[in-house]
């Protein structure tokens, strides 16, 4: 495994190794399986935001730490960072995986979020500040896209996300409710880009198959998708450039309860996001969004195996 760097508050001077955001709407928790192990006396609660990614991710953390002997419960898909930042510092959850760009900017909206250097830097001071710790992020990287149709990018001739701004009395946008609140949200969309549509669907699947089928049957014309959702390939769908990185750097990053992220637990942890890159997070969403429809456990449980992270 790669030498455990544990970082209270955050990843420090993690010049990132590679350059993603979440959802609402809680649904009730996925009480998981547990698992008695001699490594750690008290019960590591891994959790998910509510959409599949996380939730893969997620499960990369709770199987390796069973299998490395902790004792381990899952509660998945609880929610947006307004529900698990909090369950964060109430110790109802011990570990999530999150994107460290739209994190920083929900901690701390003034935050710069030039370079992801810098945004692991800021996320450092930002999660101390609410007494929580960030592990080192992975290369993997997912972000935000603003994602329309083929139809549509031909019709109004769109390249980038500025030239949506001649359509808003067209353009009904679909996302998480609180792209509507969120700096990189319609907020930033009309500060960068001059982008306001005229309507607005919350679609609380975070960029999942409820989003796609809503803009691939016209419900509405733009949508918020990450980058590496299998569907924009399946349905050749079109992200438009962001040139002003509306949207920022968006590595992978495990963050938790400090006391519960023992050196012990960051080494196992550090030993995925050592070799989690944004391919390999790619075929894991294709193999469960995708059409072989793996559960989210056996595609991760699978990877660890191909990784050499089970059973060492």
């Amino acid at each position: 495994m790669q030498k455990t760097r544990l970082i209270t508050g955050g990843i420090a001077a993690l010049a990132a190794i590679g350059l993603l955001s979440a959802c609402s709407n809680p649904t009730a928790p996925d009480a998981g399986g547990t698992d008695e192990g001699a490594a750690s006396g008290d019960t590591i609660v891994v959790s998910s935001a509510n959409f599949p990614e996380s939730e893969i991710i997620g499960n990369l953390y709770a199987e390796a730490l069973k299998d490395a002997g902790f004792t381990v419960e899952t509660q998945f898909n609880i929610g947006s960072r307004e529900a698990y930042i909090p369950a964060l510092s109430d110790g109802s959850i011990d570990l999530i995986p999150d994107y460290t760009g739209n994190l920083l900017i929900f901690l701390d909206p003034e935050a710069d979020t030039a370079d992801a250097e810098t945004i692991n830097t800021g996320l450092t001071a930002a999660l101390e500040a609410e007494g929580l710790t960030g592990l080192t992020p992975a290369e993997a990287e997912d972000k935000d896209a603003v994602v329309v149709t083929k139809e549509t990018a031909e019709k109004w001739n769109l390249t980038t996300i500025a030239d949506l701004a001649a359509h808003n009395a067209e353009i009904t946008y679909g996302a998480p409710a609180e792209f509507q609140e969120r700096p990189q949200g319609l907020p930033g969309l009309k500060a960068n880009y001059g982008v306001e549509p005229s309507a607005f669907t919350p679609i609380a699947d975070g960029g999942g198959p409820a989003t796609v089928d809503a803009l691939v049957s016209g419900q509405v014309q733009v949508a918020n998708i990450f980058t590496t959702s299998p569907a924009i390939v399946e349905n050749d769908l079109v992200v438009l450039e962001d040139p002003k990185n509306n949207f920022p750097a968006q590595q992978v990053v495990p963050i938790g309860n400090t006391e519960k992220l023992t050196p012990e637990v960051a080494e196992v942890i550090d030993a995925i996001s050592a070799q989690l890159t944004t391919d390999e997070l790619i075929a894991l969403n294709t193999r469960v969004s995708g059409e072989e429809k793996v559960e989210p456990t056996k595609a991760a449980t699978d990877w660890l195996t191909e990784k050499g992270l089970l059973g060492a």
